[in-house]
């Protein structure tokens, strides 16, 4: 048996499709991680929803919410307001199985741990200031809101934006709940006491700025554990600080990735380009 942590789909079906078949995936033994980010900008993020969902519903994967499908929850509850000419979501808001998809969709999880290894799995990251068994914790909170009946109206009216952005535990409501979803599904740089900043989307470079890569401070709480996450396509394959990077840029006509969890291997198949590659921020 092997855990095969895949990187971020974001509908490119075919991709996923070719990847396993280089990996030789066998449905009866082998077990899939995704690192969410599903749906989105690809040409195929409902057959990507059905085939993960499927799967988990068998027993055979795990996956977490991205911020891609933050998204997707966010556009059938109603909120257009960050609606993009890129989405590709029709497909799935038009589909029979809309509501089936959805009410499984926003019940899956922000962290998985691996029940043998000490891995666990996010979509952006985990704090600096958090241990795992936090982490794991402030995960749950948030799973626990995405379950009530009142689920839709927590997303259109409470979960987007980006304050508060400096942790405190004695943060309540739904800026609690605000900082948490967007540390998990959002960030990459931040401070050492894991104040978040959105707007640094390129690869890390050599500076003193007091914001940087989530998983470089020397006294993160959370190097007990091996992180894989997805989210940051320009970071490229990183296999250090106990963190393993998986988004290799599918989307933008890069790689796909599968990191083997057992025997620590990388498998990738070249993707075709589905979108224009992102320019890099300048500061």
């Amino acid at each position: 048996m092997t855990t095969y942590v895949i990187g971020d789909l974001q509908g490119c079906y075919d991709e996923l499709q070719a990847l396993l078949k280089h990996i030789d995936y066998q449905p009866q033994s082998d077990h899939l991680w995704f690192v969410g980010d599903i749906v989105n900008r690809g040409p195929k993020s409902l057959a990507c929803l059905r085939f993960v969902k499927q799967l988990c519903e068998q027993g055979k994967a795990d996956m977490v919410l991205g911020n891609h499908d933050f998204h997707l929850l966010a556009a059938y509850a109603g909120l257009e307001k960050f609606t993009s000419k890129s989405d590709t979501l029709s497909e799935i808001l038009n589909a029979d199985d809309v509501d089936a998809l959805m009410d499984w969709l926003r019940l899956q999880p922000l962290m998985v741990t691996h029940p043998i290894y000490q891995a666990v799995m996010v979509h952006a990251g985990i704090p600096p200031q958090w241990s795992i068994q936090e982490a794991q914790g402030y995960a749950q909170e948030v799973k626990n809101q995405l379950a009530q009946p009142d689920w839709k109206t927590f997303i259109t009216n409470h979960l987007f934006g980006s304050e508060p952005n400096d942790w405190d535990n004695s943060l309540k409501g739904y800026e609690r709940i605000r900082y948490i979803v967007n540390a998990f599904a959002r960030m990459r740089f931040c401070t050492a006491k894991g104040k978040l900043e959105f707007k640094l989307k390129s690869a890390p470079k050599d500076n003193d700025s007091k914001y940087q890569p989530w998983f470089v401070f020397p006294k993160r709480r959370n190097k007990d554990y091996e992180i894989f996450f997805g989210h940051w396509s320009t970071l490229g394959a990183i296999d250090a600080y106990h963190i393993h990077a998986t988004d290799t840029g599918c989307l933008w006509g890069g790689k796909m990735t599968a990191y083997a969890l057992e025997s620590k291997q990388r498998f990738t198949v070249d993707c075709e380009q589905q979108c224009k590659p992102k320019l890099k921020n300048k500061k």
